[in-house]
């Protein structure tokens, strides 16, 4: 009896051991959460007022790292995001117009091109389901289905092919050359919406929709969750936009110093952080009248709205991912794509005479689905807080993003606040080591293409390395002739008129994160190392600075004041 129950023992001992390690061999699941035109201290774990629960459990789970670099637009971010490669290499040296003498130049073509390879791709070949909800613009050309999602390493995939559009069924255009609003279903054009569309609502049941084929499969996801929230036109459902009534009466100066204060408290800014002195292009808030107070507190409400309906979404999906059983295998990342919105959207081509004649902007209809509004740079310069300008620019205000990194099986890595610079581009070699997949290299398909810029996080995120980058490193960008480089505690960043000087200026991050005091002329010699670093690079990558203003956005009204 002794020796059966002994045997009985082993058996289940034997059973458990294989089952532990049958666990530990399971195949990661990946959740990549892309926001939108979403701000540095616009989520309540870094200090803002926004309902955000969901979001903050995460954090509270994982790493939050307050040093995640984008790109200053969207196109770039994610078009690094999926290759690793250098913008200027894959497709997008430029967002939107190119200057006369950048147009046929390789790297410059507008959409992502083929001299690279995307993760999804590589995953698709190691057995992962691939899908992609939500915003795409990397390339749309309706004839030519070649740029689409599910050409580019994606198994489904339901996107919206544009920069962006109204969030409900009548499919709004974001601006009137568009002619119409294109969304994508894996191989075919969506002609209808249902009628209770909703980006946010129906992206997320997508990616819901496309993990269960994963399980039906048997199959690792990578699901790639890509909100258009909240890009203008800032659009809610009512019931959302009710939360927040009354909530920004007191104006973005304000609400900047009180998510300043939140945020040195939680640890998310140091205490060297400052509140940046308003930018030209701000008027004071009591220099408003009391009209225009009320309708930009409201257009504040609804940007609220649209982020706490964005992490109820995102609370769904993590929902269902412990509903069956795979929360606890998913690593998910959260990011944004840039820095918020604060570019005067009224001066892009017509837009200013075609919202005026073709929207209903009155003070009780904002937010709905036939009005059209942005937030302007008072409500983006409290959204980036501390930092400087917001998105369009190489400052830390248009690169730096909020970002969240969890994985329920690492627990050494909850609750973290780390400060450590890593870049968009470190996501695909990281998620490509986690899943035990290899970037080919300089060839891929009989075609030459570009190795990876970025590099994987594993080690650091599994707490054997005490910091992804080496300080010593040199990290640069660029987008409309606006230039960064960063090494260390130093950036050097040079700015067009009126926003800078036309030169080179000098910070240091780790005393003026906001870059408000240019040390140039007191550092000629650390100011000269790291331009010599951005001629490198501009070399390197074959950068063509635009000869001509390319910015989407003009301050022409403000230069005119």
């Amino acid at each position: 009896m002794a020796f059966r129950f002994s045997i009985l023992i082993s058996l289940i001992m034997l059973t458990a051991c294989k089952a532990e390690t049958s666990e530990e061999r399971k195949e990661v699941n990946i959740l990549l959460i892309v926001a939108d035109d979403l701000g540095f201290t616009d989520l309540g774990c870094f200090g803002s007022e926004i309902k955000t629960p969901n979001l903050d459990a995460l954090a509270s789970q994982g790493i939050i790292n307050t040093a995640f670099y984008t790109s200053p637009t969207c196109s770039p971010t994610r078009a690094m995001l999926l290759t690793g490669v250098d913008n200027h290499r894959n497709g997008y040296g430029t967002m939107g117009s190119l200057a006369e003498n950048q147009k046929g130049l390789r790297g410059y073509e507008g959409y992502l091109n083929f001299d690279i390879v995307t993760f999804p791709e590589l995953l698709q070949e190691r057995g992962y389901h691939t899908s992609v909800a939500g915003k795409w613009h990397l390339g749309y050309p309706v004839s030519d289905s070649s740029f689409w999602p599910y050409r580019r390493g994606f198994d489904r995939s339901f996107c919206l092919l544009q920069g962006g559009a109204g969030h409900f069924a009548d499919k709004q255009l974001l601006f009137s050359n568009y002619q119409k609003t294109i969304y994508v279903e894996n191989e075919r054009i969506v002609r209808y919406l249902p009628a209770n569309f909703y980006s946010s609502d129906y992206y997320s049941s997508k990616a819901i929709e496309f993990i269960n084929e994963s399980q039906e499969l048997n199959k690792p996801f990578f699901s790639y969750l890509g909100f258009t929230a909240p890009h203008w036109p800032l659009q809610a459902p009512d019931h959302y936009i009710d939360l927040y009534r009354g909530f920004y009466e007191e104006g973005y100066e304000i609400l900047a110093e009180l998510r300043l204060e939140n945020a040195r408290q939680l640890g998310i800014v140091s205490e060297y952080a400052r509140l940046p002195s308003l930018s030209p292009n701000v008027p004071p808030w009591n220099s408003l009248t009391e009209q225009q107070q009320r309708e930009s507190a409201r257009i504040m409400e609804v940007y609220a709205a649209m982020v706490e309906c964005l992490d109820a979404n995102i609370g769904k999906v993590i929902s269902h991912l412990k509903a069956i059983g795979e929360y606890d295998n998913t690593l998910i990342v959260f990011m944004s794509d840039n820095g918020a919105e604060g570019n005067n959207i009224s001066t892009v081509r017509d837009a200013g005479e075609w919202i005026a004649e073709n929207f209903d902007n009155s003070l009780e209809n904002i937010g709905r689905k036939d009005s059209y509004v942005y937030t302007g740079p008072g409500w983006a310069q409290a959204s980036t807080v501390p930092f400087k300008w917001y998105k369009a620019f190489a400052t830390e205000g248009g690169v730096r993003s909020p970002a969240i990194i969890t994985y329920p099986r690492w627990k050494h890595n909850s609750g973290i606040i780390n400060d450590d610079y890593i870049s968009v581009m470190d996501l695909a070699p990281t998620f490509l080591e986690l899943t035990a997949s290899e970037h080919p290299g300089t060839e891929y398909k009989g075609r030459e293409i570009y190795s990876m810029d970025g590099i994987s996080l594993v080690n650091w995120l599994k707490g054997n390395e005490e910091a992804a980058h080496s300080p010593e490193e040199a990290h640069c960008w660029e987008l409309y002739g606006r230039r960064g480089v960063l090494k260390g505690v130093w950036k050097a960043e040079w700015l067009e008129s009126p926003y800078g000087n036309d030169s080179w200026e000098l910070f240091n991050l780790e005393r003026d994160p906001g870059e408000q005091t240019d040390l140039a002329l007191k550092n000629p010699d650390k100011l000269k190392e790291l331009v010599a670093e951005w001629e490198k690079y501009a070399s390197d990558y074959g950068i063509v600075l635009p000869n001509e203003k390319v910015s989407y956005a003009s301050e022409d009204f403000w230069l005119e004041q």
